[in-house]
């Protein structure tokens, strides 16, 4: 089993090492990802050397953090077959953060800042992660370290981390999704939205710089984020007194997105089907303008934001009583179902974190260095792929046992996804690969 892993991995790997050029590089990168991949708690570089009768620390270390190599051209691979396992009009494009606690000041990035992986403040890493899923298949495209401030004020700090020039200047979690997104677009990788939780979501520019670039998305909001109905109207005000008014305000106030939906009509939506049942929860929905516009003086209350773009203002109620709000320029006659199922879609990046760091060793990288960090990171995700294909091959077989198997009658209600959640549960390629 283990020999036919390794030699699947040989030949998946022979677009990667063609970029390469180097003999040893050629050598190296095959090694270090079936370290990666195989047996062991500890996916860092001395004890994936010591696994390995044949793999030299010194060279596997000089491979990733100090060799003389490009990552773009692997980066460009990696999206390509991406694109052709996963990529579509359907696909989803999904922008998160992961965490990596690290102890001591000295590794790049590492600074005491909220952990989502633990739930609070913490020193650590972050990394924002592009994700392209399709259904419950997702491949990692992009994990690009985020630099506090404490960082990017610290020029000797840099130096001593070997941040890029390019990359020293401070950049906002959203600001570094947008120049991902941009890289992607720009590769060709197909999908038909963008979708982030509410620490992107939030942002005004960031919602706005994905409209400018004609995506459609869904994000995540907090329950204060102001909005106003969809049937604003822009008035010019009457002067009490003094010059007459020469900018318009808008007739109504605008309200947070909690209070706009308390009068709505709140319905049980199913999204899609699980492998315990229908997927379902209270959801309810309403157009409205988003109050992202302009800042302006707006009579008593003071500097208000404007009405901005039209957008779906979405409520989600859970059944632990949880409430949750999102927008999404989805078309005006979309169903709720349909916005419904893009705002859920985007909880697959968190099971691909879970296990590029669980299975691959995502966060067991001990270096410093800017390069040797995204580096470690592209050969996970390299790897992560790998292994997708794999259960996709692997899904694809056993679909067409389980068709052969179904009564007559079941057969007529195989339908695709259904298989697939089948196929997950039945699904060998990480055992394979660890056997």
């Amino acid at each position: 089993m283990e020999e036919d892993w390794q030699r699947d991995l040989e030949r998946w790997l022979e677009p990667y090492l063609k970029e390469l050029g180097n003999k040893t590089r050629r050598r190296m990168c095959p090694a270090y990802i079936a370290g990666l991949i195989g047996p062991g708690d500890r996916k860092s570089i001395q004890p994936m050397a010591a696994r390995a009768e044949t793999l030299s620390y010194d060279r596997l270390h000089h491979f990733i953090g100090a060799g003389i190599w490009d990552s773009a051209p692997l980066e460009a691979t990696l999206w390509r077959q991406a694109d052709e396992l996963v990529g579509g009009d359907n696909a989803w494009l999904i922008i998160d953060d992961t965490a990596l606690p690290k102890k001591g000041k000295a590794s790049v990035g590492v600074a005491p800042q909220y952990a989502t992986v633990l739930g609070k403040n913490a020193n650590c890493q972050t990394l924002v992660s592009v994700t392209l899923a399709s259904g419950e298949v997702p491949v990692m495209l992009g994990l690009r370290l985020y630099l506090p401030e404490s960082w990017t004020s610290d020029t000797a700090r840099m130096d001593r981390a070997g941040v890029p020039e390019a990359f020293r200047a401070y950049r906002t979690k959203p600001d570094i999704a947008i120049e991902e997104i941009d890289r992607v677009i720009a590769a060709g990788v197909r999908f038909g939205c963008v979708l982030a939780d509410a620490g992107y979501g939030l942002s005004a520019p960031f919602r706005q710089a994905l409209s400018a670039r004609g995506l459609c998305w869904a994000v995540g909001i907090p329950r204060h984020q102001k909005v106003y109905p969809a049937d604003v109207q822009l008035i010019f005000p009457v002067a009490g007194r003094g010059r007459p008014r020469v900018r318009h305000v808008p007739d109504v106030k605008s309200r947070a997105a909690h209070a706009m939906l308390e009068e709505a009509k709140w319905r049980q939506v199913s999204w899609r089907r699980g492998t315990k049942g229908r997927l379902k929860a209270r959801f309810a929905a309403m157009r409205v303008r988003i109050a992202d516009g302009t800042p302006q003086r707006i009579g008593t209350a003071g500097a208000q934001h404007m009405p901005g773009e039209e957008a779906w203002l979405v409520g989600e109620h859970r059944s632990n009583g949880e409430r949750k709000y999102y927008l999404s320029n989805l078309p005006a006659d979309a169903a709720i179902k349909d916005v419904a199922g893009a705002i859920k879609a985007r909880w697959i990046c968190e099971q691909a974190h879970q296990q590029l760091k669980e299975e691959l060793g995502l966060d067991h990288f001990e270096g410093r260095s800017w390069t040797g960090l995204h580096r470690h990171a592209l050969m996970t995700m390299i790897a992560y792929a790998f292994l997708q294909t794999r259960r996709l091959a692997q899904a694809g077989r056993k679909k067409e046992s389980l068709v052969r198997h179904l009564n007559p009658a079941s057969r007529l209600y195989a339908r695709p996804s259904l298989i697939a959640c089948y196929a997950r549960h039945h699904d060998d390629a990480l055992i394979a690969a660890k056997a």
